[in-house]
């Protein structure tokens, strides 16, 4: 009988958050409905003296865009002096106000009828926010378009993410993409309050960052002579392509990505898939050479010499120039699939295994004990720099010092095996996070993905949405697990469009793991958001997406 009646208790708040619009993606943790509305058209926009640039820029943005959509101009100021106790129905306007007691990237809403109350404590808080009140408007604020409904019902939210750490990943590697569509892909992680965007630089198919203290990575290795055709791993259509970013582009684009909240983590994997590298330095191979720029997808057996102290120049020259253009506290090292067949021939390479004396037992092959050796010494390079690195969770195989932090692709195995072992980890599980995987079980109504016929390891809306990344992990090691990202290769997309189809709308779903508290998702709920106005607003700003 309570719980009939607790269900009953709740039916009259569920149904005025949907009647007065609350379709808000991800799902805030808490949120109070009051009565009436406030009326954002034409409302001025107020902000304390000490917010930071980017926040004023942001709050500058929607004022903008409802201004645009309304004909009504919105002011935007700073905000007289506000009682730190002052409540929204004090209030006349929109106002953002500072309030260190809130915990970093959590804010708070207070709409009343005549006035608004935005607390956070730091930019992300107050970027969020502006998310939040955008999603609670007409689709139309997204392009100053027109239309009814510029209310905003009386509530009040509390919200802040689950896990410190939101990411999606991007391969440009294989497939390039231009600076204005990766600002596209930036945008609407940002729309969903994602925060760290993990960019796949370097790969076998092509280096894509200029480095100037080794001018050919971008002269030969960011060009390949033609690419696979399809499945058929013996062609190539004969066609030269590549491209990179010049360090200016890439500037530009970890301040666009900072505007948003979001903080771009480079990867440059090592000391496999290197054959950009090999192709433009052959010295740093075990056989010298010739090296070819990929044309094809798949692991090649052509890795950097671990027995040659040129590899670890060649590395310290390229992480130089990433720390410079990078301010992110961690870069990602790869570590993955790294073929040891040359190392096992390699004069140089077993010599070095001699040198540190390795030999092979219950803790892994030599050669897995070289890799180890590897990713230690540019561990330790980078930690005299105040960076930490990420690596794929191959590199948990063996030794491994403290500090590193582990991302788990195969599977979930990898990130739980971290955790227990005192590490950091990142989920990232092929089996969940792969949105090179088709949406379908239904491939042959889809377009090309990695998986081909494989229809039972599709990525599913609902199996990304169902997803529970503490699950498996005993209590103590839950702490280690920093967050969840989401992997885009692109060996089989190659247009903007098809990115763009894959992306979306999984990422929606994402965002929920990423964000709300595993009691607060809720598929029905976020699926009719979806539906009935994140669509729309997808569809407003250009995107191609699977419609649900």
């Amino acid at each position: 009988m309570k719980r009939i009646l607790l269900l009953l208790a709740l039916i009259p708040a569920t149904l005025a958050a949907k009647q007065q619009g609350l379709q808000i993606t991800p799902q805030p943790r808490e949120v109070q409905m009051g009565k009436g509305s406030f009326n954002a058209r034409g409302a001025g926009f107020n902000y304390s003296a000490g917010l930071e640039e980017r926040s004023v820029t942001a709050i500058a943005r929607l004022a903008d865009d409802i201004s645009a959509a309304t004909g009504k101009m919105s002011s935007v100021a700073i905000a007289a002096v506000v009682k730190p106790d002052a409540q929204a129905s004090d209030l006349k306007g929109i106002y953002f106000l500072e309030d260190k007691s809130l915990p970093e990237e959590n804010y708070r809403i207070e709409i009343a009828r005549k006035g608004v109350k935005v607390t956070a404590s730091g930019h992300n808080g107050f970027f969020y926010a502006v998310q939040t009140l955008r999603q609670m408007l007409p689709a139309g604020v997204y392009k100053g378009k027109g239309g009814g409904g510029w209310r905003l019902p009386c509530c009040t939210i509390t919200d802040g993410p689950r896990f410190a750490y939101r990411g999606m990943h991007l391969d440009p590697a294989r497939h390039f993409w231009s600076v204005e569509e990766t600002k596209k892909y930036l945008d609407v992680m940002a729309m969903y309050k994602l925060n760290r965007f993990h960019w796949h630089l370097t790969d076998d198919q092509g280096w894509r960052i200029e480095i100037k203290s080794r001018p050919e990575l971008t002269e030969k290795g960011a060009f390949r002579s033609g690419t696979q055709k399809g499945f058929d791993f013996g062609s190539s259509d004969g066609v030269r392509y590549g491209g990179y970013y010049t360090r200016e582009q890439i500037k530009e684009v970890v301040e666009y990505a900072w505007e948003r909240g979001i903080t771009v983590i480079p990867e440059v994997d090592l000391p496999g898939h290197m054959l950009g590298a090999l192709a433009s330095y052959p010295n740093l191979g075990c056989t010298g050479g010739p090296y070819e720029v990929w044309t094809r997808w798949g692991v090649s057996k052509d890795v950097l010499c671990a027995g040659s102290e040129e590899t670890f120049a060649f590395l310290k020259d390229v992480l130089d120039e990433l720390c410079e253009l990078f301010p992110s506290e961690y870069i990602h090292i790869g570590g993955d699939e790294c073929p040891k067949d040359r190392w096992k021939e390699c004069p140089r390479c077993q010599a070095r295994a001699d040198e540190l004396a390795l030999v092979s037992d219950e803790k892994g092959t030599r050669e897995q004990k070289l890799q180890n050796y590897v990713t230690a010494r540019i561990q330790r390079y980078l930690a005299g720099k105040g960076r930490r690195i990420i690596g794929w969770d191959e590199i948990l195989e063996g030794d491994l010092q403290p500090g590193a932090t582990i991302m788990s692709w195969r599977g979930t195995r990898g990130g739980i095996e971290a955790a227990k072992r005192g590490f950091d980890a990142i989920m990232a599980p092929n089996t969940y996070c792969y949105f090179d995987y088709a949406q379908s079980a239904d491939t042959d109504k889809e377009p090309a993905s990695i998986i081909r016929a494989r229809k039972e390891r599709a990525v599913t809306l609902e199996k990304i949405y169902g997803y529970e990344p503490l699950e498996g992990l005993p209590e103590e090691a839950r702490g280690h697990i920093l967050g969840v990202q989401a992997n885009l290769w692109t060996e089989y997309i190659s247009t903007p469009e098809h990115l763009e189809y894959m992306l979306l709308p999984r990422l929606l779903a994402l965002s929920e793991v990423q964000w709300c508290p595993a009691e607060k998702r809720d598929f029905a709920r976020f699926h009719e958001a979806l539906t009935e106005h994140q669509e729309e607003v997808l569809e407003l700003l250009g995107y191609n997406f699977r419609r649900e």
